[in-house]
């Protein structure tokens, strides 16, 4: 038979299409579709990765609670993941999400737990100091930790930037990727440099994220709200590795969802907001090389129904 012994061998292996219609220039442009995984995110790969890790850890025990506190899609990975693997899944976060990615963690069983968005980060309420409540409060409860969880990049690594590598011949000269926990750029993009060295890892950020200047300056510097859901962020994750990224770029809420539209009505892929803020960026990177050989590279982070409400 060739029938898969459960969904959860379906994470990974995402087919990639180039962008056709799209004025690249000179050079390709490709997209992952990351939105084939059987949770329909890129975050299936880490919510895999962190349970398994955690069961072989000792902390993880049956019939135990693993806690997220996550504005992306490492909740529908962990609401996948956890139930099939003996473990409740409760998912703490901020209320900008759209109402589809509520209504899907619940049909899949999870606690979900909504917190506001405008409060500061050491507030009680903040979705992070909220979810860490809930692990104190909770017998036999971890927290998955994507921000701060080594796995998370590591799956990467292991899983991401090898698919790309291969699916592209080794013919990758630049990679594209939002940073929301900077796992998916950190991970792929260090698999890629270690494969040749002047592959360019360009990383994703929204406008009003800490990130970019950050990277540029060192200091934190003061963040705006943003609508993008699943990147950037008011904090730095250990989870991004700086050394393996090239460059930082921000991308405003109105360009990343006009791209996200115009991909659909042009390309017939369907996307969110993260990813529409990946593929303008890619965009803009591969406008930029005059070189035929050139070729670009970038993630569909999920699909675009969990947010047809916004």
């Amino acid at each position: 038979m060739s029938a898969y012994p459960s969904v959860l061998d379906l994470i990974g292996e995402t087919p990639m299409v180039a962008l056709s219609q799209l004025d690249a220039g000179p050079c390709r442009l490709f997209v992952k579709l990351e939105n084939q995984n059987p949770g329909g995110s890129i975050k299936d790969r880490i919510g895999l990765s962190m349970i398994e890790t955690a069961e072989r850890d000792g902390r993880l025990k049956p019939g135990g609670a693993i806690v997220e506190a996550t504005a992306g899609n490492t909740r529908l990975g962990l609401a996948l993941v956890a139930p099939q693997q003996g473990y409740r899944p409760v998912l703490v976060m901020p209320d900008k999400m759209s109402q589809e990615k509520i209504d899907m963690l619940r049909a899949f069983g999870a606690r979900v737990v909504i917190t506001p968005t405008a409060v500061p980060a050491d507030h009680p309420e903040n979705y992070v100091m909220k979810a860490k409540q809930i692990v104190k409060d909770t017998p036999g409860a971890i927290m998955a930790n994507q921000f701060f969880n080594d796995v998370n990049p590591e799956a990467h690594y292991q899983t991401t930037g090898p698919e790309v590598w291969r699916q592209t011949g080794g013919k990758v000269t630049h990679f594209v990727a939002g940073a929301g926990t900077g796992g998916t750029v950190s991970g792929a993009g260090k698999y890629l440099k270690e494969q040749r060295s002047e592959i360019r890892i360009i990383a994703g950020d929204p406008q009003g994220s800490l990130y970019t200047g950050y990277a540029q300056t060192g200091q934190m510097g003061e963040g705006e709200p943003y609508k993008v859901e699943g990147v950037g962020g008011d904090k730095i994750p250990t989870t991004v590795w700086f050394d393996y990224i090239d460059e930082w770029r921000q991308v405003s809420d109105r360009d990343s969802f006009l791209m996200a539209r115009r991909v659909a009505r042009e390309e017939g892929i369907l996307l969110g907001g993260s990813a529409g803020m990946n593929v303008h960026l890619a965009l803009e990177v591969a406008r930029e090389i005059d070189d035929p050989d050139a070729c670009v590279v970038t993630i569909l982070t999920d699909t675009g129904e969990r947010y047809l409400s916004k």
